[in-house]
C-alpha cells in the first residue's frame, strides 16, 4: 500500500480499535505500524490484535510492523489509611517500607532499590511530578523528606527518581514473560521501557536472541546522559517525552528530542517522536493547532516515525487521528522549506562501499529525472542508510524476508516489497522495475536507480549501483549477466 508520505505513523491499539474492521480501517487511513502496549490487555487479548493484523497484511498484501511496548518496572508509593491525604509545601515528609498505611507524615515506598540509590538533595515526583519532595536524609529503610510542591497524594500513585541512576534492571519479570510470549507470536519490534544504561539493551536483546529488533526508550535523564551508548546498542529509539518531561524541565525537552532524532539518522536507525502529539483527539474530532504544530515540528526536525497512544487506543476518533496525522505530513512534505531544511541537515556518514553506493544514489537520483532508488537489502541495512540519505525521491526496499519487510515500515521513506530470492543481478534490476510500474511510483519511459549486492542474499554487501530503465525489453537487451 502506497503512501504519499515519508515520515511513518504508529498507532496504538486499544479497547477503541481492537477489532478487524477498525485495524483495518486504520491502516488503509495510513497506520504503517501498530504498537501492543504490554501494560494493558491480556495475553489472549494481544495474540488476538496480533492475529488481526497479519490477517490484514495478508488480505491487503501490505507488510505492517508490529510493536510490543514493555510495561518496565512501576514505582509507586503504598495506601494511605484515608485513601489520601493533601502535603503541605514545607512541611516534612516520610517514606519507608513500613506498609502500615500511610498518613500525612509518612507513607511505605515498597522498593529498597530506591533508598539504596537515594542521596540527601535528590528529588523524588509523585503523581506525574505533581508532587515534589526533597530527600533530607536517607537511609537503607527510609527518606526523610521535604515537600516543595504539595498536593493531594493518594493511593498507589506513581514515583519517579530523576536525580540517580536505579539499580533496577529494566526487565521487571511480567516483562521477561511478555517478552517471552510476544518474541514467540512474531512481532517485529520490542519497545524496552525504563531504560538506563546500555546493559539493559544487552539484557532485552539476549532474551529476544533474534526474533525481534530492539527500539529503547527514552524517558529518563540517565537514558539521555548515556544516549550514544544505548543508541550504538539499539536498532531503534523512542522520545518517550511524556516521563521525559516529568523527569526533566519541560523546557529542557524539545531540544533534547531534536538532538536525539539528529544522532538517530545519523547512526541510521529508525526514531519515533511519541507522546501527546494529537492529545485533543482522544475527545474531539479536531486536533488543537499546537498539536497540529508539534506534529509538524517532528517531521521537519527528520523523525522517521509519529506516534498515537490513547488517541487510537482509547479515543472517540482513532481514524480521524491518523488521518490528521497523515494530512499534516504530507502538507509538511510538499513543503519547500522541508526539503531544504532536510538537505541543510544531511551530513557525509560512513566510510563503506554501502555508505558511498547509498549516497550516490540519493545524488543522481535527485540530479537526474529518476522516480525512484531501489534497493535490494536482507538485513535491512542498505534500506536504513538509504533512509538516512532522506532522498527526494520514494525508496523502494525489496527483500525476500518478511520479517525485514516489517521492520522497514518504521524507517523513514521505505516502501517494502516481498521479492523471491535472485542469483543474477539482471533479474534483480527486471523486478525493481516492476515493483516500481506496479506500485505507481513509474511508468515504463521512466528510469530507476538500482542497488544491490553481489553474491546476491549476504547481509551487507551492497556493491553495486544501476541506473535502470523500466521497459523490461531495454533491461533485456541492454544488461549483462
Amino acid at each position: 500500500m502506497r503512501r504519499l508520505r515519508n515520515v511513518k505513523i504508529v498507532a496504538t491499539l486499544g479497547p477503541a480499535s481492537e477489532n478487524y474492521d477498525m485495524i483495518r480501517s486504520l491502516h488503509e487511513a495510513g497506520a504503517d505500524v501498530f504498537r501492543l502496549n504490554m501494560s494493558h490487555g491480556s495475553h489472549d487479548e494481544i495474540r488476538e490484535k496480533h492475529r488481526i493484523i497479519r490477517q490484514i497484511e495478508k488480505d491487503l498484501d501490505s507488510p505492517i510492523a508490529i510493536l510490543a511496548d514493555l510495561q518496565g518496572p512501576k514505582l509507586r508509593v503504598g495506601v494511605f489509611a484515608g485513601d489520601a491525604e493533601e502535603l503541605v509545601p514545607g512541611a516534612s515528609f516520610r517514606l519507608d517500607l513500613d506498609e502500615t498505611p500511610g498518613d500525612a507524615t509518612r507513607v511505605c515506598l515498597p522498593h529498597p532499590e530506591i533508598f539504596e540509590a537515594l542521596e540527601p538533595g535528590a528529588h523524588l515526583l509523585v503523581n506525574d511530578g505533581k508532587i515534589r519532595l526533597k530527600v533530607e536524609s536517607c537511609a537503607a529503610d527510609h527518606a526523610n523528606c521535604t515537600v516543595v510542591i504539595g498536593g493531594t497524594i493518594s493511593n498507589r500513585k506513581g514515583v519517579n527518581v530523576p536525580d540517580v541512576v536505579l539499580p533496577l534492571a529494566a526487565l521487571s519479570e511480567k516483562d521477561r514473560a511478555d517478552l517471552e510470549f510476544v518474541c514467540q507470536l512474531g512481532v517485529d519490534w520490542l519497545a524496552l521501557s525504563f531504560v538506563q544504561r546500555p546493559k539493559d539493551v544487552f539484557e532485552a536483546r539476549a532474551l529476544a536472541d533474534g526474533r525481534a529488533a530492539i527500539l529503547s526508550k527514552i524517558e529518563k535523564p540517565a537514558a539521555v546522559e548515556a544516549f550514544d551508548d544505548i543508541l550504538d546498542a539499539s536498532d531503534g529509539i523512542m522520545v518517550a517525552r511524556g516521563d521525559l518531561g516529568v523527569e526533566l524541565p519541560v523546557a529542557a525537552v524539545p531540544p533534547i528530542q531534536k538532538r536525539l532524532v539528529r544522532k538517530c539518522r545519523a547512526a541510521a536507525k529508525p526514531v519515533i517522536v511519541a507522546t501527546q502529539m494529537l492529545e485533543s483527539m482522544i475527545e474531539s474530532p479536531m486536533p488543537t493547532r499546537a498539536e497540529v504544530s508539534d506534529v509538524a515540528t517532528a517531521i521537519y526536525e527528520g523523525t522517521d516515525a509519529i506516534m498515537l497512544s490513547a488517541e487510537s487506543a482509547a479515543g472517540g476518533y482513532p481514524v480521524e487521528a491518523v488521518q490528521t496525522m497523515d494530512r499534516v505530513a504530507t502538507e509538511v512534505e510538499a513543503d519547500p522549506t522541508y526539503v531544504q531544511i532536510i538537505a541543510a541537515s544531511r551530513t557525509a556518514q560512513g566510510t563503506t562501499v554501502a555508505d558511498g553506493i547509498v549516497a550516490a544514489a540519493r545524488e543522481i537520483a535527485e540530479k537526474t529525472d529518476i522516480k525512484a532508488i531501489c534497493c535490494f537489502t536482507q538485513s535491512g541495512t542498505t534500506a536504513l542508510k538509504t533512509a538516512r540519505e532522506r532522498p527526494g525521491v520514494p525508496i523502494i526496499a525489496l527483500t525476500s524476508l518478511r520479517g525485514t519487510a516489517r521492520r522497514l515500515c518504521l524507517s523513514w521513506g521505505c516502501h517494502c516489497v516481498m521479492t523471491p530470492e535472485l542469483e543474477r543481478f539482471k533479474g534483480a534490476v527486471v523486478n525493481a522495475a516492476r515493483a516500481a510500474r506496479a506500485d505507481g511510483f513509474a511508468i515504463e519511459t521512466d528510469q530507476i536507480v538500482v542497488t544491490a549486492g553481489v553474491p546476491f542474499n549476504v547481509p551487507g554487501s551492497t556493491n553495486i549501483l544501476r541506473v535502470a530503465p523500466c521497459d523490461e525489453r531495454l533491461i533485456y537487451n541492454t544488461d549483462p549477466g
